[in-house]
């Protein structure tokens, strides 16, 4: 929700209006002088996640369910136990939500890595890049690629492959 699916749809639907209004003149409409600015969606973006944020956590609360963060692993005790930064935590009925973060390889591994940004770093932009270099082929590079490009970054996709395609 924070850096994933609906900041992304939110930023592809920005570059479908983009989009859209490329293609007006071909529909009879003049739009002269529409400008995008990337720091006005970044707001819009980053405060409708937040309010859905609070949506969530109010939804959990009313359901009564404790939300505890931390690292936890589950321990051996005979009863379904976990154990968050050193305390131990019992319930009938347990979620874990892992939650992910991307492995970052170090400059010496791959140089000029520490210069890069995970996809997560693409909502924390604060300025439209004039150019910009996407690594992977999957369909989050590929969305981003196509998000940046539309909104007017100069845009390459850089696809690991034994062969040209």
């Amino acid at each position: 929700v924070n850096v994933g699916c609906v900041p992304k749809k939110v930023m592809w639907n920005t570059a479908v209006h983009a989009e859209f209004i490329h293609d007006h003149a071909d529909y009879g409409f003049e739009t002269p002088g529409v400008k995008f600015n990337w720091r006005t969606i970044k707001e819009k973006r980053d405060a409708y996640v937040r309010r859905l944020n609070d949506i969530y956590e109010n939804n959990v609360k009313k359901a009564q369910i404790d939300i505890i963060r931390g690292y936890g692993k589950f321990t051996a005790d005979p009863q379904p136990t976990i154990e968050v930064d050193g305390k131990k935590y019992t319930a009938p009925h347990i979620l874990i939500a892992t939650g992910g973060r991307p492995a970052v390889p170090s400059d010496r591994e791959i140089p000029g890595a520490s210069l890069g940004m995970t996809s997560d770093g693409f909502f924390e932009l604060e300025e439209l890049p004039r150019r910009s270099v996407i690594v992977g082929a999957g369909y989050i590079a590929v969305e981003i690629a196509g998000i940046l490009s539309t909104l007017g970054s100069k845009s390459s996709l850089l696809i690991r492959q034994d062969k040209v395609v």
